[in-house]
């Protein structure tokens, strides 16, 4: 235990994420040590910080301004909406260059132990966002952890009535790393959201009953086709025209010509 000043330098750098006791106490002689004009830039850093930055109107980003400038950029894709929970993971996302939309940051996740519930998060926002007809799909970017999990549940329950398209990360082994090292859940996800690896040609078995499908779609389509096709028409009876005696057949009546009677079998 350190007296006056330290000792409050170091419970105030104690309450920092990721700072133990251990790690604020050499953060504290750090600042001790170094120079008086680099510690007085760092404390206006952290003070101009405060001042000027906020959070978006619109996605609640952080910004300078009142949006973000990602929300500003009329080049993005504004039918796509990603759902982050923290300010850095927007920054994650865009290192990847693979999303062209926009985001909407939740400022957490749903935390029970912790006392935050969707009241806290920013889904209300949310839901007024989604009153625009031109969002498709909504993209679920939230941790892959017990908090993320839960957190996506409940925007998949609270936002499918919408009937917007919700999709979800893809959760699985990492690149370049071990498969003996990885945990079951990632193995179990791994499999779940195994796809095709390239084009493979059919085997015997897929081969034999593409044959078989066909064999069976043969007949009826002969069966449709023939019941489809018109019934060949009667041909009418050929009528004859008797010729006139002036030669002239146009005008004369058409009629079936009865055959005279045999003279002979009259009698």
């Amino acid at each position: 235990m350190y007296e006056g000043a330290v000792q409050e330098l170091i419970d105030e750098l104690g309450r920092l994420p990721g700072i133990g006791p251990k790690s604020a106490q050499r953060i504290a002689f750090h600042i001790l040590d170094a120079d008086a004009e680099d510690m007085t830039r760092l404390a206006a850093s952290i003070q101009l910080v405060k001042d000027k930055v906020k959070f978006c109107e619109i996605c609640f980003n952080i910004s300078e301004q009142d949006t973000c400038a990602i929300c500003r950029d009329e080049r993005r894709d504004g039918t796509m909406i990603c759902i982050v929970e923290e300010s850095k993971d927007v920054l994650a996302i865009e290192r990847t260059r693979a999303f062209s939309g926009k985001y909407h940051v939740l400022g957490g996740s749903i935390n029970p132990l912790a006392g935050i519930g969707p009241e806290q998060l920013h889904i209300r926002e949310l839901v007024t966002r989604l009153a625009d007809d031109s969002i498709t799909e909504l993209i679920l970017a939230t941790d892959p952890n017990l908090e993320g999990e839960a957190t996506a549940v409940y925007l998949v329950r609270a936002l499918a009535p919408l009937g917007i398209r919700i999709t979800r990360l893809a959760s699985g082994l990492p690149v370049g790393g071990d498969l003996e090292y990885a945990d079951e859940v990632t193995l179990a996800r791994a499999f779940e959201g195994r796809r095709a690896a390239g084009r493979t040609a059919p085997g015997p078995a897929r081969l034999k009953a593409e044959k078989q499908e066909s064999e069976q779609e043969a007949p009826q389509a002969e069966a449709g086709d023939a019941a489809e096709k018109p019934k060949a028409q009667l041909s009418e009876p050929r009528l004859l025209r008797v010729a006139s005696d002036t030669g002239d057949t146009g005008d004369a009546p058409s009629h079936p010509v009865v055959p005279e009677m045999d003279s002979r079998r009259s009698h």
